[in-house]
């Protein structure tokens, strides 16, 4: 690395299958999306005998999320390529993804999209999206959630939060504002390559709402809380923390439509449909069932560890190895936790799903 900006890898989890256990508002999420990525294997163009279908999942971390909307792809293309037909599933994540996790989830969950048919074939690939994966033209069907808001790296630190969108910052805010742009074109132009013509790709990420409201402020300000409590008692220096940045964004529905809004297409993809919705908090949902806030908080700080405090622990001097690591996570879920716990409130999660044509 040339500088404390340089490249980062986007999203690194904890590894063990932590993702899997801890991925319940993502499933949530992803929900309202599935019908668009079955619209999308009903209507992509499917490649001529004998060349597989192939599927490409763009972001799949350990797998678990990927099985539900992929089971539902792959039963569509098969009505439409006959039995025997070979679809290939094409998994990718960071070269650092629980990738073992992601088998193991593929072999063993009852739910997945392997079971039952014996022409369907999966594999992995351990490179960012951010870069061609796949040949030209050789994607028929793709899917990514949860995943685009990760930037290819960090552009600026932030000096009075860990996520961008609650800074005052307006140097930070503005360099991220361009590298979200940035690489939403770069995964455009990539994607734009890799899908064959006629091929559909269904993207669910998170956004911010009309308003330009990102969501999560209870949890984000208690996480920051936490982080400074950790400085003023000494076990963090104040380096370390402000090295601590979640480098995710939201983005607007006029930054999604910005690469198409000359021609109406971007690299020879087009919008077929596009909504920005609010997600369901389930976590919240449960709390108002059960009453039990400890149970609120725990989820919460669960969801953060497994998806984004691997994030902030590279931040340490000593980096995310070792048992100083390990313990600055569990006193940050634990912190988190109990500040949730003190005063439970609905999480906003506002999301966004397109789907697009390669034409």
């Amino acid at each position: 690395m040339t500088d404390s900006l340089a490249v980062v890898s986007p999203a690194p989890m904890e590894g063990h299958g932590a993702y899997n256990r801890s991925s319940r508002v993502q499933a949530a999420g992803l929900s309202p999306a599935v019908p668009l990525l079955e619209q999308a294997a009903k209507t992509a163009a499917l490649e001529l005998l004998p060349q597989p279908v192939i599927v490409a999942d763009y972001g799949s971390s350990e797998g678990h999320n990927s099985l539900g909307p992929l089971a539902v792809a792959i039963r569509t293309l098969r009505k439409r390529a006959g039995p025997g037909r070979a679809i290939w599933v094409v998994h990718t994540d960071l070269p650092d993804n629980d990738f073992t996790a992601l088998f193991q989830t593929l072999a063993v969950d009852p739910n997945s999209y392997l079971r039952g048919d014996s022409a369907v074939f999966a594999s992995a690939i351990g490179r960012s999206f951010y870069e061609q994966l796949l040949p030209s033209s050789s994607v028929t069907l793709a899917w990514s959630s949860w995943a685009v808001q990760w930037l290819s790296r960090l552009p600026a630190q932030i000096p009075d939060q860990v996520q961008i969108a609650y800074s005052q910052d307006p140097a930070a805010r503005a360099a991220f504002a361009r590298q979200a742009a940035e690489d939403w074109r770069t995964f455009l132009v990539h994607r734009g390559c890799e899908l064959r013509p006629g091929g559909k790709l269904v993207v669910l990420t998170m956004a911010v709402d009309e308003a330009g409201n990102f969501g999560y402020r209870p949890l984000l300000e208690a996480m920051y809380a936490a982080l400074l409590d950790m400085v003023k008692e000494g076990f963090l220096g104040a380096e370390e923390a402000r090295r601590m940045v979640i480098p995710t964004v939201g983005r607007s529905r006029s930054d999604f439509v910005e690469p198409f809004a000359d021609s109406g297409s971007f690299n020879g993809l087009s919008i077929e449909q596009m909504e920005v919705f609010l997600s369901e908090d389930r976590i919240w949902a449960e709390f108002e069932n059960n009453g039990d806030a400890r149970g609120f908080g725990a989820q919460w700080a669960a969801f953060s560890r497994a998806s984004v405090f691997p994030t902030l622990a590279a931040g340490l001097a000593t980096g995310r190895a070792g048992s100083r690591a390990i313990t600055f996570v569990n006193r940050l879920e634990a912190d988190v936790a109990a500040r949730l716990a003190a005063s439970p409130e609905r999480m906003l999660i506002p999301l966004a799903k397109l789907l697009l044509l390669k034409q």
